[in-house]
């Protein structure tokens, strides 16, 4: 999706992909790039979503991550530190004015300057505000939190390997019961039993499963472009910068997350689609009302090959055959 290149063929393509797996909403994300950049980015992935017709109806909007991200080693990840740049809605309006869809998420780090006054701002205007990518002290979280943030972007990762041993990013965002947090669930972004922890942590009501899903998502492994970085899938599907340790997004396929979570035994199948779908849609559904936005459907039945049984998760009628 970070490509300035994208046509129609391209969106239906992905969007086969993941309705194949369950999904039936998605927010394509574009990650942190300069601002012509971005632009270019967002228009590309935008024309070519209008003129998908699977793209019209499952994506209704975008996730911004990025580029009010901290600058610093380790916690940018994989975002170019060039980048990064202090909140600015202006940027966000400049962006939405060229596009058919709002951006309906927005990752910010809660230590960046004006992030306070920016998730106000986005707040007000029907955005998902979620804390991502941060150092943030507990004075910026909760400044961050009190403007409207409601929720941690793949908590655990983003984070340097050294970090003081309590006092951190993690613990603060993890303890704090006014934020939701997403997962990636894929074995490689955070181990099993540490997920087991987190997830009993933040437990199953503010726990929201993620894929963050890169190009070689469902596809084999080998060495892809992403956002004009090449990235490599191994086998086992871990997906890195050619030679080098760090991951670079996941190739992970939300129904496989939900199967890990049943077969780690960290959650049940009723439990693990609630993350999957009745707890992202709380905060989705609510900032697709405040931007006139119908869901693709309030009931799905979908049928994805994972176990032989049956679940109902608020609205949604899942047939797990």
């Amino acid at each position: 999706m970070n490509s300035g290149n994208l046509d129609s063929g391209d969106i239906e393509k992905a969007m086969n992909a993941i309705l194949a797996t369950g999904v039936t909403t998605c927010l394509p994300t574009i990650i942190s790039a300069t601002p012509d950049k971005l632009l270019a980015r967002f228009e590309s992935l935008d024309r070519a979503l209008s003129s998908s017709l699977l793209g019209n109806k499952m994506a209704p909007g975008y996730h911004l991550e990025g580029p009010f991200l901290s600058p610093v080693e380790g916690y940018a990840g994989m975002h170019p530190q060039e980048a990064m740049m202090p909140a600015d809605y202006n940027l966000v309006e400049t962006l939405e004015s060229k596009l058919d869809r709002p951006i309906l998420l927005i990752t910010v780090a809660a230590e960046q300057k004006g992030a306070p006054e920016f998730i106000k701002e986005a707040s007000l205007n029907g955005k998902i505000v979620a804390i991502g990518h941060s150092q943030a002290t507990e004075d910026a979280l909760d400044a961050a939190i009190d403007a409207g943030a409601v929720m941690s972007t793949h908590l655990g990762n983003g984070l340097p390997q050294l970090l003081p041993r309590l006092d951190n990013a993690l613990w603060r965002q993890l303890g704090d019961d006014r934020l939701m947090a997403s997962f990636i669930p894929d074995g490689f972004h955070i181990p099993e039993k540490t997920l087991r922890c987190l997830i009993r942590a933040k437990q199953l009501e503010r726990t929201i499963l993620v894929t963050d899903a890169a190009t070689p998502a469902g596809a084999p492994a080998g060495v892809y472009e992403f956002a004009g970085i090449p990235i490599e899938a191994k086998p086992n599907g871990l997906v890195c910068r050619p030679g080098e340790p760090g991951l670079a997004g996941s190739s992970l396929k939300l129904d496989d997350g939900i199967r890990n979570l049943v077969n780690w035994g960290i959650a049940t199948p009723t439990e693990a689609i609630r993350m999957a779908c009745a707890n992202p849609n709380q905060l989705l559904f609510k900032a697709m009302d405040a931007h006139g936005i119908k869901p693709m459907a309030t009931c799905v039945e979908w049928s994805a090959n994972l176990y032989p049984t049956s679940a109902k998760v608020g609205d949604y009628r899942i047939s797990l055959q």
